[in-house]
Order: C-alpha cells, then structure tokens, then sequence
C-alpha cells in the first residue's frame, strides 16, 4: 500500500511537471509567432520599416518569419511608389491646372470679343488634351502593373513596324533635318498595337533629343531566340547617375532632356510595361551624345525555330 501511494504521487508529480514543462515549452516555441501578432498589430502605412529577426527564430517558424518579413518589405517598396506617384502626378497636373485657371480668371476679367473668347478656349484646349494623354498613360501603367491589359497574340514584323512609324514621323524629321535608317528585320509574338506604341515612343524620344543634321538609326537582329531592336540617336547625354532610373515615371534625365520634350515623362515608362508584358527587356546606353534604346523581345515560335537553326 506505501509503495502503490508512493508510486500514485511520483505520477501525479510527474504529470504536473510534465504539464508544466510543456507549457513552458508552448509558450517559448510560440514566442515568434507572438511577436509576428504584435508586428503586425501595429503595422500602419507610417511603420512599415519594422522587420522580425530571422536567426532568433526556432526552425519550425522560420519560414514564417522570412515569408513575413517578405510581405513587409514589398507592402513597403508598394507605399513608398504609392507615395512617389501621388506626389508626382500632384506636380505634374499643377501645372496645366494653374494654366487654366490663370487663362480662365483673365478671360473673365472683362468683356472680351467672340474671337478673343474662342483664343482662350482653344488655348484651354490644349491644356485639357494633356491632361486627357496623362490620365490615359497612367492608367495603362496600372492596367501593365496589375496584368490586366488586354492583349491580343499575332505575329508582328518589327521591321514593318518601324517602317510605318519612319512614315508617320517624317515631318517631324524632315523639320529638324534628321535622317532615319532602317536596318535588319525580326518577328515576334505579341499585340501589334502595344509593341507599335513602344516603338513609336522610342523613336519620337530620338528625333526630339537628336541634333539638327544628325542620324537615327534602326536596327533589328534576330538571335538566340530572341529579337533585338536597338534605336540610337545622336545628342544630349543622359547623365550616367540617371540611366538606372530613366524608366521611372515622370523622370526626365537632365533640364537639357527636358528642354526638348513635351510630354509628361510616361513615354520610357510605358514602353518597360509595355516590353516586360511581352516577356522582354528594355537597357539603354548614352556616352559621348550617343544614346541608345534596346529592346529584346522573344522571337515568333516559326522565327524562333529558324534562327536556332541557322545558329
């Protein structure tokens, strides 16, 4: 009887530092998971910074904490270019806004002839069209961004491309004196519209920024399964510091850049949206008033095919 109550005590005891010891256990194993509660308890739109320490993490949620950690830095990356972006479209649309203001307050200053009246709308006019061209670009970045461009899959002749587009253009470069060479040719897989638009805004950026008298030139290689078409133009120098960042929105290389251009500085951005949708890739080089744009596009399957077997 001393031995079977001995032994019921040693049990119980038992049991209690057993149950003891694995609430113990619980509560340290799951201190991670209570500071990933806490983090993002307090998570807001200003704190976004705070990161959980991955080596201080047991194994056996250390994948969490690493997944975590990975939503907070792109949910930061996220509302920094949210920010940047209201921020930019802010600057960019005081302007035509204070035109319009400042046209429409002096046309009301006093009584004006029918004829000064539509001066002052066509003026206005214009300042509208803009704003209409910069809504329309942002909203095909979003569209890029979040995948939802409609796109249609055909083969597209680059060279074709280029050579309506040298047709569209040739006012404007017979105006500045600039010469437009085409050469080579590659197909590719994608939507005729948006790839035309890509190219449109890389040709319509060379002749803006290109010297009277000087060349732009076209050129179009197919190889290794991919097209290559590179348009290279000669005049200002894109400032080496701001090459890794002339695909941004509403970026505008240097006030020389700028002094030649009209648009809102959507052209470059559009057209990475436009490559990357289509599984590509855009670079850019300038030294010594050289600059050149390069795309690289996946070859139409049957091109594709050819060039392997040329290779």
């Amino acid at each position: 009887q001393q031995v079977r109550k001995r032994l019921w005590i040693d049990i119980y005891f038992a049991v209690i530092v057993a149950a003891l010891f694995a609430v113990f256990a619980a509560h340290r194993g799951l201190a991670p998971l209570r500071r990933v509660t806490a983090t993002a308890r307090n998570l807001s739109a200003d704190g976004l910074g705070e990161r959980l320490a991955e080596r201080s993490a047991p194994s056996e949620v250390r994948a969490l904490v690493v997944a975590f950690n990975g939503m907070l830095e792109r949910l930061e990356s996220s509302f920094r270019r949210l920010a940047d972006f209201s921020a930019d479209i802010a600057h960019e649309l005081r302007t035509p806004v204070s035109n319009l203001m400042t046209q429409t307050a002096v046309a009301l200053s006093h009584a004006r002839s029918p004829e000064e009246y539509r001066e002052v709308l066509a003026s206005n006019m214009e300042e509208y069209e803009h704003i209409a061209r910069m809504v329309s670009d942002m909203l095909f970045l979003a569209q890029a961004e979040n995948g939802v461009l409609p796109r249609s899959l055909e083969a597209v002749n680059l060279a074709d491309e280029a050579r309506a587009l040298i047709d569209f253009y040739e006012a404007l470069a017979e105006e500045k004196e600039v010469r437009i060479v085409l050469a080579g040719e590659a197909s590719v897989t994608g939507d005729r519209l948006m790839i035309r638009r890509a190219l449109s805004n890389l040709l319509s950026n060379a002749l803006r920024h290109s010297g009277s008298g000087s060349l732009v030139e076209i050129s179009i290689t197919a190889e290794a399964g991919l097209a290559t078409l590179a348009v290279t133009n000669h005049g200002d120098t894109i400032p080496s510091d701001q090459l890794s960042q002339i695909f941004e929105r509403f970026h505008r290389a240097s006030p020389e850049r700028y002094r030649h251009g009209e648009g809102a500085g959507l052209g470059l951005a559009i057209t990475r949206s436009i490559v990357e949708t289509h599984g590509g890739r855009i670079e850019v080089t300038s030294d010594a008033g050289v600059t050149t744009f390069t795309l690289h596009l996946p070859l139409a399957p049957a091109a594709a095919s050819a060039s392997v077997t040329e290779t």
